[in-house]
Order: structure tokens, then sequence, then C-alpha cells
């Protein structure tokens, strides 16, 4: 047995011999356990909750002792987010925007770029110093050039650790949720910065893109037969550099030079000769920038899986490189050294990270530049182009072993090299006077937040401390012993001890019983303290009631103890009262008793007992401001007093005895006695109590109702035998012989009448019959003859009316009548409205050529509304099912080529069946009330009797290879398209879709507008599945087509 329960059970265990009236001061304190010895710290490993006296384990360990002043506070200090001495500052990544970031910290490292954007003038810069930046408001970049000049000196002499670069992503129009293509935005901002700069008037800021990163080659096609070269010249700003087959940088700038051949049917016409002829074509470098970009082209298209891949192979480069044997005109000097590597991290195309190493060009040392973290490179970390993927790769290659100053990367898809020279460089970059204002401006809010976040955490340590003492000092206090007591909740001392969160006003409501005073169920959740401590608590945090020594509940107790008496005697008073039962009781001295009652009154003593109990089961309850809703309480209130209580099965609803004598039985005055001490208010019958005199009327006029409903349903069923027995019903498809008319009734009032017919005692009498739902608010027919045989169907959709406006399709049907019957329908029932279906023949014999007449006409606007209504509906759909069935060239069904990929349910047991023959144990095929019996019937039969009773179900039936899918008719064919491929691993570009022979190719379109409606069938055929699931990640990126930079400010929008 649990500590706790034991507790509870001793402090009980005197009322077993103590009755109620006999409970003193000394039984009160024990029931509130007031004396139970308390525990000691060491020995009592956690709180013991059925002990008032034990204040170990409440959270009092983290105060007493020495306490470091970091842990009286959580607020980080702001020092860690200063920058630090001779360190780069970092950019935050606004959620994908690395590649971004990588670039700009190559940038700001090109002294010449930084120094050349410094010179270009801007609307801020135009001002005095002093008044060109408005103090009032924060400045705001205006134009490409400004929001670079403005991050690069924030870069430079910011005192933050790292800063923010959305204003310069916002104005470029990125979106920062979406990764894009690194070597695609550094080209596309080139372009935009040099065309930007073009409009300067100081050459060197007009220039400067060209000067530092234009190069020019040549594409050079020399005629085998006359000699003659042709040149075209072109400039560049990156090379871009195959790395398949290869393993050295100078083998991929070797085979980017080599030279090709042109033969056969790729021969070139020369001009000079004026024919075809064989020639060989080759690049030639005429001149390289004094910033040499190498773009490594580890993104390439794999035409096999239509989609983009990352190659993974290692390339080995050099910290020094020499072009000279790559250019054509010697002269001068063409070393290079390595100034970044730009590294994606990931085996994938359309995922991962950028970083970048960078070489400082004031010191030499090289950085790895990784969003806001940045980390000098030395010693055993300067592996340039190293990084840990962020995902394991299938084949991982050993990396090849690098001599002193080269390097190797799986990962760099970008180099950049710059030329040597043996003049000394300035390298220091002044930034201009108007930047610098708006650095300072800058550094100055840091500084405020700095001293703002250092005052925060000094009065979180000073109120820590206060704290601190607190605990100390009254902790010790805390224990009661023998003085003057109080009782305070558990949860609040804990709350108190928490330094998390501040320490509100003791509330005590939740634990008092109805007398106001401390309920004694509720002292496992209180504990006893002492008054002193008490005093000091609610002088310093307030709150109430206090409960003292008086708040101890005698009636409470004595209460408690009569219940706990009772349910000791209730086995006892059971035996007993089983043995009366089973005496006949005669005369005028017995009860009644419910037989419902009598057979469960041990469970319903029990669960009253435990309602008497104070509410035992909430002794759980939270407090201090957290107790049970009100609208719960209400609830189950609302349910309890619902259950019926002891004997008051056998009370009729006006409070009087039943009349139902099978309920009940006469027990003894002696049995009723024991009972009533477990149920003193249960309604009491004695034997000689009549039944109520008003549910014996109701009772004579129920059989008397019940008798004539009888009567009523056979004077029918006689009457209307094959419209009850679904028998021999007309079929307009093949108009019965022996007729000109058919009359309609609807479906509904013929369930409803079947149902009355069978079951008379528990249905009401049908008395109209309704027809006016099946016509429109003018009066006329909604549907035409042809509509009413279409697919051989006797039955045609209902109509049911809409609240003003024309009735729609539901899913009841509407039954055609004989004369015959019609006329006895017409006695037996009020009908409000005769729908009549008349044949006249036209000419001779030929049937084809009939008549058909309805009474009432249609009405040609409504019926037209409601087939654009109907046309609406199936436009309009939200969570439909449609079917997309797989195949393969169009006749075999091909199984799914990735069945763990499948997200549809599985197949259910009518997709396993084998085909049965039509008609046997088909549950598509279902009789025309609804309500008979199935019955077996054979082949033969089959035909003849469709004909008559049975009609085929419109619901759409699933088979082998097809799949149901949940779409809406808002929903575009991409999307679908996507759902597909989650179905039948089928990446998008490899579905063919059609539906009714037409091809669905639009995926823009809309399903309502490509018509495909609720139940409809797709045909899907792949041109070849996607079996490699190591691309399915892939597959999921390029379902979406890429859109690039479009409608960003790098394409100019």
């Amino acid at each position: 047995m649990a500590p706790r329960l034991q507790l509870e059970k001793a402090a009980w265990r005197w009322a077993e011999t103590v009755r109620p009236e006999e409970v003193s001061q000394e039984h009160i304190e024990t029931a509130y356990r007031i004396w139970l010895e308390p525990c000691i710290r060491g020995v009592c490993r956690r709180n013991c909750k059925g002990n008032p006296n034990c204040l170990v384990g409440i959270g009092e360990h983290i105060w007493l002792g020495e306490i470091d002043e970091n842990s009286f506070h959580n607020i980080d200090d702001p020092n860690c987010e200063r920058r630090k001495k001779n360190s780069f500052v970092g950019l935050t990544n606004l959620g994908a925007t690395c590649y971004v970031n990588t670039f700009l910290q190559v940038w700001f490292l090109n002294l010449e770029l930084r120094r050349a954007l410094y010179l270009c003038p801007s609307t801020c810069g135009d001002c005095p110093v002093g008044d060109g930046v408005h103090r009032e408001k924060d400045y705001e970049p205006q134009t490409i050039c400004e929001h670079l000049q403005y991050l690069f000196a924030l870069l430079q002499n910011s005192n933050r650790r790292y800063i923010d670069p959305s204003g310069f992503v916002k104005a470029l129009g990125l979106d920062t949720g979406q990764q894009q293509d690194a070597q695609e935005f550094s080209k596309l901002f080139m372009s935009l910065l040099e065309d930007t700069l073009s409009k300067q008037k100081n050459p060197d800021v007009r220039n400067i893109v060209q000067q530092q990163f234009c190069g020019e080659y040549a594409y050079v096609t020399v005629c085998n037969q006359c000699g003659r070269e042709s040149k075209l010249l072109s400039k560049f700003y990156e090379l871009e550099l195959n790395i398949q087959g290869h393993k050295q940088l100078t083998d991929c700038i070797s085979e980017f030079l080599k030279e090709e051949k042109l033969e056969g049917d790729n021969r070139y016409f020369c001009e000079n000769c004026q024919s075809k002829q064989n020639a060989t074509r080759k690049i030639r470098l005429l001149s390289l920038p004094c910033t040499l970009n190498l773009q490594l082209m580890r993104f390439v298209f794999d035409r096999q899986t239509g989609h983009k891949k990352k190659l993974n192979t290692y390339i080995g480069f050099s910290e020094s490189l020499d072009m000279e044997p790559y250019v054509e005109h010697k002269g001068g000097s063409f070393v290079y050294e390595l100034s970044a590597v730009l590294i994606h991290r990931g085996v994938s195309a359309y995922s991962g990270h950028y970083i970048a190493h960078v070489k400082d060009p004031q010191s030499g040392e090289w950085y790895k530049f990784n969003d806001e973290e940045i980390e000098k490179m030395e010693g055993k970390k300067l592996q340039l182009g190293i990084e840990e993927d962020l995902e394991p790769s299938k084949s991982q290659t050993r990396k090849p072993k690098c001599g002193k100053g080269t390097h190797c990367s799986r990962n760099a898809y970008m180099l950049v090299y710059r030329l040597q020279t043996h003049e000394k460089t300035n390298t220091t970059v002044q930034v201009p006077a108007f930047l610098q204002e708006l650095v300072d401006r800058d550094n100055s809010k840091f500084e405020e937040w700095c001293v703002e976040m250092a005052e925060m955490r000094k009065q979180s340590v000073d109120k820590g401390k206060a704290k601190h003492e607190e605990v100390k000092e009254l902790y010790q206090r805390l224990p009661a012993g023998a003085e003057p007591y109080e009782f305070v909740s558990l949860e609040w001392l804990q709350k108190w001890l928490d330094e998390s969160t501040p320490t509100k006003p003791i509330d005590n409501h939740a634990c008092l019983c109805s007398h106001d005073k401390l309920h004694p169920d509720k002292i496992s959740i209180m504990k006893r303290i002492s008054e002193y401590a008490a005093d000091i608590f609610y002088s310093r945090y307030g709150g109430g009631p206090r409960l003292t020594v008086k708040a101890l509940c005698k009636e409470c107790v004595v209460e408690r103890c009569r219940v706990l008496r009772l349910k000791s005697q209730l086995n006892e008073d059971y035996k007993t009262v089983n043995n009366l039962l089973k005496a006949t009781t005669k005369g005028s001295d017995g009860f009644w008793v419910g037989k419902s009652s009598l057979r469960s009154w041990r469970q319903l003593a029990l669960e009253q007992l435990d309602e008497q109990d104070g509410d035992a089961e909430q002794s759980n309850g939270k407090m201090n401001g957290s107790s049970f809703s009100k609208d719960e309480s209400k609830d189950e209130r609302k349910e309890e007093e619902e259950e019926l209580n002891f004997n008051e099965d056998i009370l009729c609803p006006h409070g009087g005895l039943s009349v139902s004598e099978n309920e009940r039985r006469l027990v003894s005055q002696e049995a009723w006695r024991k009972l009533q001490q477990y149920f003193p208010k249960a309604p009491e019958f004695p034997s000689y109590r009549e039944c109520c005199s008003q549910c014996k009327i109701l009772e004579r006029e129920g059989e008397e109702n019940e008798a004539l409903h009888k009567m009523i349903a056979n004077e029918q069923k006689t009457s209307l035998p094959n419209l009850f027995q679904d028998k021999n019903r007309p079929c307009l498809s093949n108009w019965p012989e022996g007729t000109d008319a058919l009359y309609i009734v609807s479906h509904f009032f013929l369930e409803e009448w079947r149902k009355f017919v069978r079951k008379p005692t528990r249905s009401t009498p049908v008395s109209s019959v309704g027809n006016a739902a099946l016509l429109c608010p003018h009066g006329g027919l909604m549907f035409t003859f042809p509509s009413l045989t279409k697919e051989d169907s006797k039955l045609c959709q209902p109509l049911e009316r809409r609240e003003g406006g024309w009735p729609t399709a539901t899913h009841n049907n509407i039954a055609l009548i004989w004369p015959s019957e019609w006329q006895m329908i017409q006695k037996l029932f009020v009908v409000d409205k005769v729908i009549k279906i008349t044949r006249i023949e036209v000419g001779d014999v030929n049937p084809s050529e009939a008549q058909y007449i309805s009474e009432p006409n249609l009405c040609p606007d409504c019926r037209e509304g409601l087939l654009c209504q109907q046309q609406r509906d199936l436009r309009e759909y939200t969570q439909a099912t449609i079917y997309v069935h797989k195949v393969v060239d169009n006749k075999k069904v091909m199984k799914d080529s990735a069945p763990e990929l499948n997200v549809s349910s599985s197949e259910t047991e009518e997709d396993k069946e084998e085909a049965k023959p039509d008609g046997e144990k088909d549950p598509d095929f279902n009789q025309n009330n609804g309500g008979a019996k199935r019955q077996k019937i054979s082949q033969q039969t089959y035909i003849a009797y469709q004909k008559q009773v049975i009609r085929r179900s419109m619901r759409h039936r699933k088979v082998r290879g097809e799949k149901a899918l949940l779409v809406s008719a808002n929903q575009t064919l991409k999307e679908l398209k996507i759902q597909i491929m989650h179905a039948f691993s089928v990446a998008p570009f490899d579905q063919n879709l059609s539906i009714d022979g037409k091809i669905l190719s639009d995926d823009c379109a809309t399903l309502g507008t490509l018509g495909i409606i609720p139940e409809s069938v797709i045909l899907l055929k792949a041109d070849e599945p996607i079996v490699d699931y190591a691309a399915m990640d892939d597959v999921m990126q390029v379902c979406m087509p890429e859109e690039g930079f479009k409608g960003t400010g790098l394409l100019g929008h």
C-alpha cells in the first residue's frame, strides 16, 4: 500500500470504534493528522503528500547553501552579442538566405569593390555632416548601391556580433523562405550592380565591376582546308567548369579550353572556301580579371530523372594558380592566389546550407563565415572547402591526400582567386563620414540595449539574492511543532520556492468545505506551518482566508465518520437484505421497490457514500486560481441528475407510482428500513398506495390507439398488397400493356407508409401523400419523360425543395403507381397534388412514335435553373472522391512501383474479392423499397427480376490498380498530380492523364473547369515509373516548377 494511502487509513482508523456522536477534539486532530512526525532532510527523498508536517522536497534544495548569481536570471549576457576584437561581423540568416550572406561577405572582403562603393554618391551623403541623417527616424536606403554601402559600413565598423540584412534582401524582392541557386544569384546581382554603377560619373566607380571581375575570351574556329580563323569575342565574369570525370581544378580548366573537332554532320561552313569543311573550335583566353571566379558545375541536369542533382565528387585545387599556360598573350603576370571558397553542404541540389571560407586581405588569415557565426581557421581547422555534410551520402568516397598548399573538396561550388601583385597595395578602406554617422547611431542603439539588458540582469540578481535570504530565514521557521499553526497549500509553497514564476497571493478557497473551514479530504495537499511564518507570508503576499486551528471542521469529521461506519456495515446489511427478500411479503405491511434498484442497490449505496464523503475525488484539484471551471462542474451535475437514484425507476412522470407491475416488487417493512438507512431521500410507496391515476388514463387511451392503428394498417395492407410487398411494379422504359396512364408518388411517402404497416404500434399513421415536394415553386414538373427512362431506370432522381428556389436532386427516389392503386390511395390518404404520366399513340402501332404527356406540365424555366444548379454543384465541390486508374498500354493494370510511398488507404475487401455473377450477393444491387429482405435469385431469373424491382447502384466500384483521392473543385491539375505522385510514385512530368478520352494537360486549370466531377475516373499512363527512392526527395522539390528569381529586383521587377 502506498504511504499516502497508509496515512489516510491510519488517520481514520478510530472511526471503526467511535460513533459519530462521540467524536472528540482528539479525533478531529487525528483526522487532520496534526501530530504526525515531520520528515527530516536527507532521510526523506521526496515530499510526503499525506503528511501535512513534511516540508521536505518542496523545492527548497535550490535555495539552501551558496548560489551562483547567474542562476537568478534567464537573461543572456549582452556582451555575448558584442563584436570581439579583431573579428568580423556576421549576417543573420532570414530563413533560407545563407546563399546571399556568403556572397555579401566575399564581396565585402574585396577591398577595391568596397572602396569604389563608398565613393558612390548617396542621397544621404549629399547633406552636410550632422544634418544628413535625421535622428528622429531610421535611415532607409533608397537604391541597391545605398543598401550595399550601408551593409558594408556596418560589417566594417559595427559593434554588433552580427547584423540584419533584411533591408537589402527586401530591396531585391527575394523570398526569404526559398533557397535559390547561389551561382545564378551571383551572376544576376553582378549584372544588376554593373548596370546601376554604369550611370555614375566617377570612372573608378563606373568601371569597378569590369575592372575587378570582367575578362575576355574568344571562340576560335579554324578551317582545316584553308586555315582561316574565325573569332567571336565574348566577355566573361566567371568561368563555368565541368567537374564530371575530373579530380583536379587544372584538368577542369584544360577541358574548358580544349580543342573540339567539327566533322561529319557537324562540319563548319567556311566563308573563304564557300563550303562546309572539317574544322576545329576552341576557347582562347585573351585577358583575365583581377578577381577570377571559377564556378564548379556541381549542380547538373539529370536526363534520366528529369531534375537537377548534385555531383559530390572531390576536386583538388591549390592556393596558388598559374594561369599563364592557358592565356594566349603571355606578357605580364598571371599568378593568382586563392581568396575564397564557397561551399554547399548537403547531398541534394534542392536543399542544404551555404557557407564561405574567405581570406582576410589585410592579415592573410582565413575565416569561416557561417551566417551569424564567424570562426578563424588555423592549425588543423585550416582545411579549405571541407565541411561536414548535413546528411550522410549513400556513396561516401574517401578524401584524397593533399600536399602542402593544396586542398580538395566535395562541396566547393565556387573558387575565387585574386591576382598576385608585387606592388604594395593600400589595405585601408575609410568609411565615408555620412555612413560612419549611421554606423555610430546604430552602435549607440546597441549600447543602449546592452545597458538595458545589464540593468535587467542586475535587477534579477538583486531580486534573487533577496529571495535567497528570505527563503533561508523562513524555511527554518516553517515547521509548526506544538506552537500555534496554520495551513497553507503545498502548491503555493512550491510556487513560492520556484524562481521562474512570480509569487501570487495565497488562495485557500479551493480547499474549503461547505462550512467554510478546511476540508479533511484536502489535508493531503496542505502543509501545516508555524503562525510566525504564516504572518510573514500574508503580510508580504496577501490572500486568504487564513486557516488557523479554528479551521478544523468538526461537522465534516462527524459526517465522514458516519459514512465510513456505513461503508463497513454495508456488507453485513447486504446479506441481511438478501435474506429478507427471500421471504414472501403479504398483507399491507410491505413497500414497493423497483426491481432494477434492488439489483444494484449495493453499488448505488457505495456511490452515494462516496459522494457524501465530501468530494473526495476532487482532493487532487488545483488551487490558487486554477480550480475546475464552472461550466465543467455544471455539466457534471447535469449528468449526475439525469441518472436515476434508488427507487426512482418506479416513479412515473407525474411523481406517482408507475402502473407497470412487472418493474417492481413488494419487500418487507424490515428490509425497507435497512434500505432507507442508505437512501433516506428515496421515494416511498407503501403496498396500499394506488398507481398514478393520470398514467392509468393514458394507458387506456394508448391501448385503444394501438388497436385502431392495427386495424388501419391491416386495411391498407389488404387494399394495396403489391405496393406494400413491392411486387408487379410498372416500368417506364418498357411501358406496360393495358394501361395509358401511370401515377407518381414520393419514395419518402412510400417508405413511411410501409414502416407504419409493418409496425403499427410503434409508428404514426401516414395521412397524406405530399406530392407538392416533387414540384417546383410554380407547381410544374421538374423532370421530363426521357429523364425518367434514362439508363433503363424505372426511377428518376427525386427533388427536394430548396428554400426560395427550385428543388434539387437527393438520394431518395420516386415510385410509379398503377391506376387501380391510385384510386385506392385517393380513398385512404389526402392527396395534395396529382402527378400523372399519360401515353398517347401516334400513327400506327409503332411504339416509338408514342407521345407522353405529364400532368402537371413541365416548367421549362425551373428545369433549366435546376440543370444549371446541378452543373454548378458539380463544379463547386469540396473534399469529394475521384478515382485514378493506372494503366499500361491502356490495357493492363500496373502495380505500384513504390508501395511504401503510397499514402492512400489500403485495398479494401471489395478490391480483393473475385468477380461474382450479376445479382448474386452483390451489395451494389438494392431493392427498390430498401426495407424488404433480399432474396436469393438464380442467374436465369435475374434478368426478368431486374426489370421488375432491382436497379444497379450508380456508386463507382473500385478495381485493382485504382486509388481513391479526396479533391476539391478549386484545386489545380498540378496539385492533383502531386497527390497522384504520392499515391503511385510517378513524378508529375511522367504522368499522362485523361478523362473520357480527353487529355488533361493544363496544369494551371482547376479540376472544376476541366470537367472532373465527384466519382470521376481518371486514367493515368506513366512514361517511366520512378523506382529510385533516393531521388524522391528531389522529385518532391521539382514537382513545383522552378521560378528562380522571377519577379525579383534581380530581373528588373
